[in-house]
């Protein structure tokens, strides 16, 4: 008989898991994988978008077809203030913008002065 989890995944900014929960909360299985970055389009280093959807998509797949575990539900936990843009359809129009890159000082001295101050904003 199959043992029934909830397969979480944490989509950290060094190592992504892959962690299940049985009905009691026990954790019966923790996979752990370590994806190499790429850079954005100004060359910053950034996640492997795309390496990160395929790695959801086949664990997914393999969890599904398990032998040992009956999925229950999925959950998704991510790091950061983490930024990709998408067009109208979903789709990435853009590579995922790391929240440690730097941006120009006006851009947030901009947005305080729209919305009130620092301190309000």
């Amino acid at each position: 008989m199959k043992e029934t989890v909830i397969a979480i995944y944490d989509i950290g900014k060094t190592n992504k898991k892959i962690i299940l929960f049985n009905e009691d909360f026990k954790i019966v299985s923790e996979i752990e994988e370590k994806f190499a970055e790429t850079i954005d389009d100004d060359g910053f280093e950034c996640d492997d978008i795309e390496h990160i959807e395929r790695w959801v998509r086949e664990s997914l797949v393999g969890l599904m077809h398990s032998e040992k575990y009956e999925i229950k539900a999925v959950n998704f936990t991510t790091y950061g203030a983490t930024l990709v843009y998408l067009n109208e359809n979903g789709e990435r129009l853009t590579p995922v913008y790391n929240y440690l890159k730097p941006i120009e000082e006006n851009i947030p001295e901009s947005l305080y002065k729209r919305h009130g101050g620092r301190d309000e904003f």
